[in-house]
């Protein structure tokens, strides 16, 4: 027999009493809400029974009842609406905490979001979602870029999270609106947005600084230095770098296959770090070669720390993480006088010699483990050349030679 027949003989033999499955169901259901509830159910010595319920104004409230099952209905009702019509700050937290749990998204990157949200929500978070129109969103966003004097990349992230909690809305079908044409809509150009102003100076180490530092870093090669040397010969990030396995090398090349990252435990006083089994983005899973003039230092990291599985393990066995080498590299530059720069301009520098000796396309491509050549050429490619060396090729220039009578 199929199963509807099998309830249908149950249910007209008596074998079954709807009655009982429908109360047992509710019974279940009331549990499932009321495990939701915050706060503890008691009973005082005066014999009415107490909760409380969280509250705007004043944090929680206090409910007394004469009987369990008409606080337990109180707390229902409350939970319910609010299941229904739930504040901004609640819808933002599930979707963040769902991403987290589902690994669509990281510590570090869950941190971010929350601080991100609640730099702008502060106020607005603790509205209920189904109070707010669809053009007050707009207006919230726009008004968010003079109050904060935002980039248009900080913008693009306050944008990539509100769209990812209100998509999440939709689903859930706390909002009925278009959230794609909201964003479409949206006023705004470039013009309105803060413009950083970076010089080439800031964001790469020219040719001079770039001789100056790999000479210093092959005069001196302890465990930090080896580190920097290496993001200089292969472009690899400083979180790749710290991640290595001696397995990792075979020959001239290397793989990258994880990354190191960084954020605020649950006490959001102490950062912690964790490494991550696969790289910043999808195209960072990389075989990297190494230049044939930089063997050598394959052969050094390979008798560094050989019995370890990580590679850049320190004296004290841990392992070295990115804070300290860029903490170093920032004292090298000081005691080199060259301008402090981050690890990641390392990752420009090199990125711009590729660019610059107009090497292969793919091969550009698998060293810097980008997906298009566009991401290289837009945020990656400045000039390294120094002051003397523009002059002198300016200064060649037939049409800029002076003209004798």
């Amino acid at each position: 027999m199929q199963e509807n027949e099998l309830l249908k003989y149950a249910v007209e033999n008596g074998i079954l009493d709807i009655a009982l499955v429908q109360e047992q169901v509710e019974m279940n259901k009331r549990e499932k809400i009321l495990k939701k509830h915050p706060y503890d159910i008691w009973e005082g010595k005066d014999g009415y029974w107490r909760t409380y319920i969280p509250c705007k104004e004043k944090g929680r409230r206090l409910l007394k009842k004469k009987d369990r099952v008409d606080i337990e209905n109180e707390v229902i009702d409350y939970l319910q609406i609010q299941e229904e019509n739930p504040t901004i700050d609640e819808v933002f937290e599930e979707w963040n905490d769902r991403r987290l749990a589902l690994n669509k998204i990281g510590n570090a990157t869950h941190q971010r979001n929350r601080n991100f949200y609640q730099r702008h929500f502060k106020q607005m978070g603790k509205r209920h979602i189904k109070s707010i129109a669809e053009d007050e969103w707009g207006d919230f966003l726009e008004e968010q870029i003079p109050k904060f004097n935002l980039t248009a990349k900080a913008f693009s992230g306050l944008k990539g999270i509100t769209k990812g909690f209100l998509k999440r809305a939709k689903k859930r079908k706390l909002i009925d609106f278009n959230v794609e044409e909201l964003f479409e809509e949206l006023d705004t150009s470039d013009s309105d947005f803060k413009r950083t102003i970076k010089e080439d100076y800031e964001e790469v180490f020219d040719e001079n600084e770039t001789d100056i530092m790999i000479k210093y870093l092959e005069c001196n090669l302890d465990l930090s230095n080896i580190a920097i040397l290496l993001m200089f010969v292969t472009g690899m990030r400083i979180g790749e770098v710290v991640c290595l396995k001696h397995d990792d090398f075979d020959g001239n090349t290397v793989k990258v296959r994880r990354t190191e990252t960084r954020y605020r435990g649950e006490d959001d006083a102490k950062y912690t770090v964790a490494i991550k089994d696969f790289p910043k983005t999808r195209a960072g899973a990389r075989t990297i070669i190494i230049p044939k003039d930089y063997e050598w230092l394959c052969d050094r990291i390979r008798k560094t720390n050989p019995f370890e599985e990580f590679v850049f393990i320190k004296e004290n066995g841990e392992r070295l993480n990115a804070n300290c080498v860029r903490m170093r590299l920032q004292r090298l530059c000081d005691k080199l006088g060259i301008y402090r720069k981050s690890p990641h301009k390392i990752r420009k520098t090199y990125g711009t010699i590729l660019l610059d000796n107009n090497i292969d396309e793919r091969l550009i491509l698998g060293q810097m483990g980008h997906a298009s050549l566009g991401t290289t050429e837009e945020h990656y490619h400045r000039n390294r050349r120094s002051i003397e060396k523009k002059s002198d090729i300016l200064s060649s220039i037939p049409d800029f030679k002076a003209r004798t009578s």
